[in-house]
């Protein structure tokens, strides 16, 4: 299982369209995504104090793109990356995503 951080207006827009896409698809060309032990780490380094937020838990055998595990920043460390569309009946369970009071996160 591997999971990515939203907001849940651009995951309401995927329910629309059919599938989901991402900024950084355009961008970069691919979905960033986590390992579990990795999504708190990058939630609060890139979204510390934001609300709306929702984690997408995805089955990535079920993901038609391409899914590769590189590094990031020179540390070692390698991040799951989507080449391509997300199909949603890849997302296995989607939970809201809350910060605390001091606006750091938490897995659920």
């Amino acid at each position: 299982m591997i999971i990515h951080i939203t907001y849940k207006e651009s995951w309401a827009r995927a329910k629309e369209k059919g599938v989901y896409t991402t900024k950084t698809l355009q961008e970069e060309g691919f979905i960033h995504c986590s390992r579990e032990h990795q999504v708190i780490k990058v939630a609060n380094y890139m979204f510390k104090g934001m609300s709306g937020l929702v984690l997408l838990f995805i089955d990535e055998d079920k993901v038609h793109s391409e899914v590769r595990y590189e590094g990031l920043n020179g540390n070692g460390e390698e991040y799951p990356h989507i080449y391509g569309p997300l199909n949603l009946d890849a997302v296995q369970y989607i939970c809201d995503f809350i910060p605390d009071e001091k606006g750091c996160f938490h897995l659920p």
